[in-house]
């Protein structure tokens, strides 16, 4: 891995291109083959094209899914935000700082993990699909940023094994947001649903010990 400037292109694939794979897997299979000694993160934002918020939401919740020291989600929750609160803003393409926009990963680096990553993709596919896309104007776009925005918030909050179905959720509706899949999307929404409602219990619990110790 390392750090090189953003005028290289991806050979073979990029976001003016008028046909891409129809699957996520097939689209990372086509970057990887077709990728130069060096691909930045903003060369892949670029190939992903219209999929980047949901390719990024399910990249940056994977980690949040391993057990970690507490505080660790303080840091590796924040990217959830940072994705998510463009939605918000109604982007229609991610934006990447400078620094994590040069960041290249060595073409080697790069085909590795996407073929670790494919099986799986494959895996999900099989049960994901385009079908019943609720999200077809700017202003349910919006709204779904917005939840997708409080349960990053939730991720980043300290609570020990706290972060995990919050993470999960995103996860999920990151994957149905790149295939456009609404039932994949529903499912991600009713389970975050769920750590909300934990999330809240446990902040109702933590408040009642407190305030009983006080």
């Amino acid at each position: 891995m390392s750090e090189t400037s953003a005028n290289s292109v991806v050979p073979g694939i990029s976001a003016k291109q008028d046909k891409h794979p129809e699957s996520l897997s097939e689209l990372l299979k086509e970057l990887s083959e077709n990728a130069g000694d060096r691909t930045t993160l903003r060369e892949i934002a670029e190939a992903l094209d219209e999929r980047s918020f949901g390719a990024f939401l399910l990249v940056f919740s994977i980690p949040n899914l391993i057990p970690l020291p507490p505080g660790a989600t303080l840091v590796l929750g924040l990217p959830l935000i940072f994705v998510a609160w463009q939605i918000v803003a109604g982007r229609h393409k991610i934006w990447l700082p400078k620094p994590l926009a040069n960041y290249a990963l060595e073409k080697k680096t790069l085909q590795k993990i996407i073929k670790r990553s494919v099986p799986w993709l494959k895996w999900m596919e099989a049960w994901v699909r385009p079908r019943n896309w609720p999200l077809s104007n700017p202003l349910f776009e919006r709204l779904f940023g917005i939840y997708t925005l409080f349960l990053a918030i939730i991720v980043v909050v300290p609570i020990p094994l706290g972060n995990w179905l919050p993470a999960f959720a995103i996860a999920t509706i990151g994957l149905a947001s790149t295939e456009q899949d609404g039932n994949c999307l529903a499912i991600g929404s009713i389970i975050g649903i769920v750590a909300a409602l934990i999330f809240a219990l446990a902040i109702f619990l933590t408040t009642a010990l407190f305030n009983s110790v006080v």
